[in-house]
């Protein structure tokens, strides 16, 4: 399934965020640090399964 990382960092970025746009930097910041660089998937980008791995763990500690 092509971008469900897209998706994931999408659901992560309006997580953090609460609907504060000023925010979403600081998170877009946060996940290039873990090593998902956000504006490198779209909605056509392979699913690669180490990122996704980075992200489901990002979500756990969000909840």
């Amino acid at each position: 399934m092509a971008g469900k990382i897209k998706q994931m960092i999408d659901a992560i970025i309006e997580q953090r965020t609460r609907n504060n746009p000023e925010l979403s930097g600081v998170v877009r910041t946060k996940l290039m640090l873990k090593g998902v660089d956000p504006n490198r998937y779209t909605e056509t980008s392979e699913d690669d399964p180490r990122i996704i791995s980075i992200l489901e763990g990002i979500i756990k500690t969000c909840s």
